[in-house]
């Protein structure tokens, strides 16, 4: 069977060419006669291969010396337990809540220390981002905290929040990699792999090093940033098939070039989406124009029923996984780093049929 087109909003697709190459690697990596599975992770080898794929990831996001790259477990969702633990110092962190994941961390947020949630779009089912400005942000917070796409809802943030000598923590799962971001913003970056990066498994944390080691003594091992930066992410046995892969599409993304490259390409598919959606008076985009996410375009037809014959339809015809999440509905599309432009066009093209055929 030939490969379909998937839509899924992580686990994603990942590049084809990637594929291959962990295919041709996969009994005996580079003449070593193992698999990156069987091997040691405390082997000459395997070192080779982690040093390697975070020499290439500083390379592409430009991150400055001062900040530390673990390669961790646990999903994004451990961060938002990992988070406060590590960085709620004082005992004060403010959210902004612009989705269904922010929300979740700023509830376990609220476990540990005063977390407040001092903007938040749920009134209009998230279809925006709030803005805000330094002022709303409390002098005394730790932290402020945001999630920058939100996949479910298919929004993103159109600015960085500027938060002065506040840290910005920033949930970046589905979108790291796909533009360029100036890393000096920010305190602290996370983002499960799964959707631009690599395999489900792999949790990569960017972090100052300034905010590293203040930790409460009886915060969880495996939650502590410092031992795990202390240990060059090897506490533990990471999760080494994943961030060999995630090497791989680091590598990738260079050769196509890096992130202001990536970024072209993805401007492009979504534009290609945006602009059928925007012209056709069939479907309708859920979120509003000026915070549309490039990764998740989420739309619908204004009938449920319509809505799950365009899921099954286009299944049949190789479009896979693109039935919204229910608290939207309708359709979405996650048009992530490893979906090739054609992808998007040979949607729109099915789109365009459906609906001269549904009307």
């Amino acid at each position: 069977m030939d490969r379909i087109f998937n839509f899924s909003a992580g686990p994603s697709m990942l590049p084809l060419e990637v594929l291959e190459e962990a295919a041709r690697d996969m009994t005996n990596y580079k003449g070593s006669g193992m698999s990156v599975m069987e091997m040691s992770h405390r082997s000459k080898v395997y070192d080779d291969i982690i040093k390697e794929a975070e020499k290439d990831l500083r390379e592409l996001m430009d991150i400055p010396e001062n900040y530390k790259v673990l390669f961790l477990q646990g999903g994004a969702s451990t961060q938002f337990s990992a988070v406060p633990l590590n960085l709620m110092v004082n005992g004060k962190a403010d959210y902004i809540v612009s989705g269904q994941f922010s929300k979740k961390a700023f509830s376990e947020a609220k476990k540990y220390g005063d977390a407040k949630c001092i903007a938040s779009s749920e009134a209009s089912n998230y279809t925006e981002v709030p803005v805000i400005s330094k002022d709303d942000i409390r002098p005394d917070a730790d932290y402020l905290h945001i999630c920058f796409n939100n996949t479910i809802y298919g929004t993103k943030f159109s600015y960085v929040p500027e938060t002065g000598d506040i840290p910005l923590v920033c949930d970046m799962s589905s979108c790291i990699l796909s533009e360029p971001v100036d890393v000096k913003k920010y305190g602290l970056i996370y983002a499960g792999a799964q959707k631009n990066m690599a395999p489900a498994g792999l949790t990569v944390v960017i972090v100052r090093e300034d905010l590293i080691g203040k930790a409460s003594p009886q915060i969880p091992v495996m939650l502590d940033y410092k031992i795990m930066a202390d240990n060059d992410s090897m506490y533990n046995t990471p999760p080494c098939y994943a961030i060999y892969v995630a090497g791989l599409v680091y590598k990738w993304i260079k050769k196509i070039g890096g992130l202001k490259g990536m970024e072209e390409i993805n401007k492009k598919k979504a534009s290609i989406l945006y602009d059928y959606l925007d012209s056709s008076d069939f479907y309708k985009s859920c979120a509003k124009k000026e915070f549309r996410s490039m990764m998740n375009v989420t739309f619908v037809t204004g009938n449920e029923e319509l809505d799950k014959k365009f899921c099954s339809e286009a299944a049949a015809a190789g479009f896979v996984n693109l039935k919204g999440h229910r608290s939207v509905g309708g359709m979405r599309a996650s048009i992530y780093n490893a979906m090739p432009i054609e992808g998007v066009e040979k949607l729109v093209e099915f789109m365009d049929n459906f609906a001269k055929n549904n009307k």
